[in-house]
């Protein structure tokens, strides 16, 4: 990583004595070619929606923003102020879009370490996104050298939705540029001082997921990388199948950054969802479950709280969906639930999007969306909604004045004893029994975040399978 980078400096930030409480960030290595694709979707929103937002860029000596240089003037008609950071022989100041007033063009050195950044920071009230990468050094390459295809370049860094990472790397990126243009420092740290409390108000749509607001832009992300993935089948690529992959980890990525996202804004527990990970992954392995199985319960986990993005006119009431026809031949779909609809964008999340639509239904046929009952609901739903259930209530009971970690996690279990056999299955309970009788007499079962650039391991064949079996022509629906 380059020293003064202003990676670099947001890494030191998160890390060791300086961090302060902060998370650890979590890096990934990204082709060029699937750089390209999320930085086109994230500044589709800007063209399509009217965010008005400050951005700084940095697109390393650029090598792509030349090619660009006409997109970008159409995002100046969107934006009270574009910063472009670069070298001094990138060739922007001859081209119009840099001679525009609320462009601001700074001429790096060419030893500065931001000149062999790539960076796209974009930030508003209703949006904030940001890529924050550079290029790995050609020793990094290893034998396999330096690519000669362009794309297939690789970079090391991070992208995200998160309101304070961005707000952060943005003061980082003034700061910076303080030394070339002190005047221009000036006016962006009014600008982003104004923006700032903004961001940070509990109902700023940035941070705030919804069906209409993020989701949205999670499509188009997705929609990009696949697209990008279908022209990939035409390149000539050195190593076509990682590239491949790379883009579709970045597929998984834009889902997983939300659900992270929605988990920030819990201020009670913003570990819930890696908490939540770590019980259905034990409950898992007590049942026997294998690999693939647990794979899918631990993304589905992670990934379970996208299901309550709401679009802002759907309610669903348990008890009062319509049941599903038993003499389907199509799998089962549920519209009513628009963050799973979400999650069907990628085909690979389809067996993850059934979970989760069907984690709300009631061992006694009693909840929604379809009133499956009994060994009709998918065993990783039953798992998940029991699992959710506890943890909610272990989180609940830790909230109050001298609780007692060790009897709350008895209490929780008794409140889900209370309801086995009408909205949890049974058996599932003896096997959360087993597991807190465990952990009470010193088993250790420590929730982490996830390593978000890495998840691609999550997923395999079994990803895409109709989990609910009406793919097929079937009457009676199986149980999984």
């Amino acid at each position: 990583m380059l020293t003064g980078s202003i990676l670099q400096q947001l890494r030191d930030a998160h890390q060791g004595s300086q961090s302060q409480g902060k998370r650890p960030l979590n890096f990934g290595v990204y082709y060029k070619n699937t750089l390209v694709a999320l930085c086109h979707a994230l500044e589709d929103s800007i063209l399509e929606h009217d965010y008005s937002p400050l951005m700084i860029t940095a697109f390393q000596r650029g090598k792509w923003y030349l090619q660009e240089a006409d997109r970008y003037g159409q995002i100046a008609e969107k934006s009270p102020q574009i910063v472009i950071l670069a070298a001094d022989d990138a060739g922007f100041a001859e081209h119009p879009t840099s001679r525009r007033d609320n462009v601001a063009l700074v001429r790096l050195e060419d030893a500065d370490p931001v000149a062999q950044e790539w960076h796209l920071i974009i930030i508003s009230p209703n949006y904030t996104a940001m890529v924050l990468c550079q290029e790995l050094a050609e020793a990094d390459y290893l034998k396999a050298g330096v690519p000669t295809h362009d794309l297939e370049r690789k970079f090391y860094g991070l992208w995200t939705f998160e309101p304070s990472l961005v707000l952060e790397t943005a003061e980082l990126a003034i700061a910076h540029l303080g030394r070339y243009n002190p005047q221009l420092q000036q006016q962006l740290t009014q600008q982003l001082s104004a923006i700032a409390p903004q961001v940070q108000q509990a109902d700023a749509l940035c941070g705030s997921p919804t069906a209409d607001n993020l989701g949205d832009i999670v499509t188009r992300v997705v929609d990009y990388l696949q697209t990008h993935h279908a022209n990939d089948l035409q390149a000539d690529f050195r190593d076509r199948f990682s590239v491949n992959d790379n883009l579709i980890s970045n597929e998984l990525q834009a889902y997983l950054r939300i659900a992270q996202l929605i988990d920030l804004t819990d201020l009670s527990n913003p570990m819930a969802a890696a908490e939540v990970a770590t019980l259905t992954e034990a409950m898992g392995n007590l049942l026997d479950l294998p690999a693939w199985q647990l794979h899918r319960l631990q993304l589905a986990s992670l990934l379970h709280r996208i299901a309550q993005i709401d679009s802002g006119s759907t309610v669903l009431s348990p008890g009062v969906s319509s049941r599903y026809d038993e003499d389907a031949t199509v799998p089962l779909s549920c519209p009513l639930i628009p963050g799973t609809q979400l999650l069907r964008r990628m085909n690979r999340l389809k067996a993850i999007a059934t979970i989760l639509t069907h984690h709300t239904e009631r061992w006694d046929g009693q909840g929604y969306p379809a009133g499956l009952r009994g060994d009709e609901i998918p065993l990783e739903s039953r798992i998940l909604g029991l699992a959710i259930a506890f943890q909610a209530h272990v989180t609940r009971l830790n909230a109050q004045s001298n609780a007692d970690p060790l009897q709350n996690l008895t209490t929780a279990l008794d409140q889900c004893k209370a309801e086995q056999g009408q909205q949890w299955d049974p058996k599932l309970v003896e096997t959360l029994s087993l597991l807190i009788a465990g952990i009470q007499q010193g088993l250790s079962l420590p929730a982490t975040l996830p390593k978000i650039a890495s998840g691609l391991w999550l997923l395999d064949s079994h990803s895409e399978e109709d989990v609910l079996g009406l793919s097929r022509p079937a009457s009676p629906v199986e149980a999984p």
